[in-house]
């Protein structure tokens, strides 16, 4: 596996369960002799809804709402088949969490 890379893309709406993933990720890397750039943050997105109070009088009541989804992004470069195994056993994970694995050349 010389010369690839693990890109992890995660995805929460709660940051402290997305940054203790992204630690237990690290650390299990870590542990098996490969290389870790991150965890990078990346940018919020940050999603606004508009709904109105009630549905018949006053129209210009209205209630705003807002989900946050945080993102972050980690690098595994010269991952071994221990690093691989060990990525694909890490099912304690929270729920919450999204999790895209990529390998990358």
């Amino acid at each position: 596996m010389v010369g690839q890379r693990i890109r992890i893309r995660l995805k929460a709406y709660d940051y402290r369960v997305l940054d203790t993933s992204t630690g237990e990720i690290v650390d299990t890397a870590k542990r098996t002799g490969a290389t870790v750039a991150g965890p990078i943050p990346l940018p919020t997105v940050k999603n606004k809804y508009c709904v109105l109070r009630s549905p018949h009088v006053d129209k210009k009541s209205r209630e705003a709402f807002e989900i946050r989804t945080h993102k972050r992004l980690i690098d595994i470069h010269q991952p071994t088949p221990k690093t691989v195994d060990s990525l694909q056993r890490l099912d304690h994970l929270p729920a919450g969490v999204d999790i895209e694995i990529r390998l990358a050349t």
